[in-house]
């Protein structure tokens, strides 16, 4: 599967990077293979709004079949969701260790956002 999480670095040692729609980095790594790719996403770093929703549409994008983040607002969840990406919450550490966690199952997919709009 395709999971892309949320990273302030762009390898499987960054922390996770607890914001979705500013995160630094989206980490996209095949959870079958390990295989991974980095992609900035700092045209939504400082964005004024929207950030959320055009990190979503890149997400979709990139063919994410899930995403893993610390939190998620509630326009970027329901783009998202309309992408067709499963959505799981509250993670931390390190992309590495993320990936090991969604792998065997200790990360719960979840059916609304975590957090307020504009959380930061």
């Amino acid at each position: 599967m395709k999971v892309v999480i949320t990273a302030q670095g762009t390898d499987l040692e960054s922390p996770v990077d607890p914001r979705f729609g500013r995160a630094k980095y989206f980490v996209l790594v095949d959870s079958e293979t390990g295989e991974f790719s980095s992609h900035d996403n700092s045209q939504n770093l400082n964005a004024p709004q929207g950030a959320g929703i055009q990190a979503a549409a890149n997400v979709v994008e990139l063919g994410a079949e899930a995403l893993v983040s610390g939190n998620v607002g509630p326009k970027a969840f329901a783009a998202l969701q309309a992408g067709g990406i499963k959505i799981y919450v509250g993670a931390g550490g390190t992309v590495g260790e993320t990936i090991e966690q969604f792998k065997a199952g200790k990360l719960q997919c979840v059916d609304k956002a975590n957090v307020e709009g504009h959380w930061m």
